[in-house]
């Protein structure tokens, strides 16, 4: 065989051919451009309607002819909004703080204890998560105000309010949620138990183990359960409304209904100006914590 016939080493060049595009993909890509477009369509509404005046928004126009940034100075003087945000952010602080502790340890001690019945207790937290929250609300309602010794109540919980409108009913009946157990009970089982087993060898208790060796290796699930917390407190209205009397209580979005009390007065721009400032937050959470946040959520599984 002579030299001609042998390729040359290192001259064969990959293939600069585009693959075809497949008509799945197209679709794929069309569909997902139309929901996104649906589901921005309010927002972007909402945020034009905000710098309108009445007269605009009678004639329905999609642009304002002049923006009216005013619109949200007068919103936030037509109510107290100030203290709305920090009525709101008080409430989904500590409903996020209650969550954590008592989600990650209930996960941690149904991952990794030996719990008598425990396959049991995971299919009764499964089970929850498919009773929707308008059937235990009543319900709910009754024990927070039948709580003994608060709010006036005797040792049976009679004769006072128990926790209603108070900082304590606003936040601790809505911080344990199936959901969150759920999700740092997958995480837990996903870490190896040799991690357990070293830290018991070396003297290390079961909660030193849970706080210092397991928990710091599950901080998508953590950001995971802070977000859909926090963004679950700080657009709460049902449970707000019910239980609460007081206008010093009273949280942002029930804040936003002042102006939709009457519906053939609604201030629609100072409604919409104080909707934007207030799904602002939202939007900067979960802009800063997207990637631990899809991290967390591609990262549960379905675990025994």
């Amino acid at each position: 065989m002579t030299s001609a016939t042998l390729p040359a080493v290192g001259s064969a060049k990959p293939s600069t051919k585009p693959s075809a595009v497949r008509p799945g993909r197209i679709v794929l890509y069309v569909v997902l451009i139309v929901g996104a477009i649906l589901m921005i369509t309010p927002f972007v509404w909402m945020v034009l309607t905000a710098f309108k005046s009445d007269l605009e928004i009678m004639k329905f126009s999609w642009l304002p002819g002049e923006l009216r940034w005013r619109n949200f100075s007068e919103a936030m003087q037509t109510a107290p909004f100030l203290r709305y945000f920090r009525n709101s952010l008080f409430i989904a602080v500590g409903e996020t703080a209650f969550t954590l502790a008592v989600c990650t340890t209930a996960g941690y001690a149904l991952a990794k204890m030996p719990l008598r019945g425990g396959k049991m207790l995971l299919n009764y937290f499964i089970l929850l998560l498919l009773v929707p929250f308008q059937i235990i609300l009543v319900p709910l309602f009754l024990i927070v105000k039948s709580i003994p010794l608060f709010g006036g109540n005797n040792i049976l919980g009679q004769g006072g309010i128990g926790w209603l409108n108070s900082w304590w009913g606003l936040i601790i009946p809505l911080g344990a949620a199936p959901l969150f157990t759920f999700l740092a009970r997958q995480f837990y089982v996903s870490l190896p138990d040799e991690l357990a087993q070293a830290a018991r060898v070396d003297g290390l208790g079961e909660f030193g183990i849970f706080w210092r060796i397991m928990t710091p290796l599950i901080k998508p699930a953590l950001i995971t359960i802070c977000v859909f917390q926090i963004e679950a407190a700080w657009n709460g209205f049902l449970w707000p409304l019910m239980i609460t009397t007081s206008d010093t209580m009273r949280p942002l979005q029930l804040g936003l209904a002042i102006f939709s009390q009457n519906p053939a007065e609604i201030q629609w721009p100072y409604l919409m100006a104080g909707t934007a400032l207030a799904t602002l937050p939202m939007i900067v959470l979960f802009v800063f914590a997207q990637k631990r946040f899809v991290e967390g959520m591609a990262n549960v599984g379905i675990k025994g």
